[in-house]
């Protein structure tokens, strides 16, 4: 027979498990926060410096001074965009073992209180697929995770193609400057920006594949118990 809520051992246990699933909400609203400031910073950046080069471009007319001032600055762009990437890499890191701490807290409630299975929607286990569940990821779909499309679809993915456009955008201006034809100047922007987006993506997956000792399943799918309210 499960435990009631009117035992005081049993009541202790969930104010406890409450307030540290408040504690993991809270936290994972602040790596949100920071994600999408790093984001706006980073566009930010960007757009100063669009306007800053269609400044110069109107009094150099794409001249040398040009090219002088369009290579440094969006090399600054480029490095602000992968540091921002590399943060997001990161965020998304420490948002997973938010969502594990919580569907480890959800396993212990339903410990206490396994009648209330059929009200949970998100994961109550600490490995892959319970995470996935309580992130909502379509695993329905068959997309994998780790994937070249949901590569592209997170912050992180999207911001790799900005910043591959601005290092095919830096390769162009470079060989505009020493003197290519047109159509060697298009050849040089579009290997750049393939270069930098393969480099861009095979880095993210290889973040998402990383695994972390500390987050090593404890309740695994595999030793859920079976649901007996059904």
């Amino acid at each position: 027979m499960p435990p009631t809520g009117k035992d005081p051992e049993v009541s202790a246990k969930l104010q406890i498990l409450a307030t540290e699933h408040w504690s993991l909400l809270a936290t994972r609203a602040l790596t949100y926060n920071e994600a999408l400031s790093r984001v706006s910073i980073f566009l930010a950046i960007l757009s100063g410096m669009v306007i800053t080069l269609a400044l110069v471009a109107q009094v150099s007319r794409f001249g040398p001074a040009f090219i002088a001032i369009a290579i440094p600055l969006l090399s600054l762009v480029a490095f602000t965009g992968i540091s921002t990437i590399g943060r997001l890499m990161q965020l998304n890191g420490d948002d997973f073992r938010w969502v594990i701490g919580m569907n480890r807290l959800r396993h212990a409630y339903l410990e206490l209180h396994p009648e209330l299975e059929p009200y949970f929607i998100a994961g109550q286990t600490d490995d892959l697929p319970g995470a996935l569940q309580t992130l909502g990821f379509p695993t329905a779909t068959g997309r994998r995770v780790g994937s070249v499309l949901h590569t592209l679809q997170n912050l992180p993915g999207m911001l790799s193609v900005i910043v591959a456009v601005v290092v095919g955008a830096i390769g162009a201006l470079a060989a505009l400057a020493v003197g290519l034809p047109s159509l060697g100047e298009v050849l040089v922007s579009g290997a750049a920006f393939v270069i930098a987006m393969v480099w861009l993506t095979r880095w993210g997956r290889r973040g998402l594949r990383r695994p972390d000792p500390s987050l090593e399943p404890r309740f695994p799918s595999s030793n859920r118990p079976p649901d007996r309210t059904r």
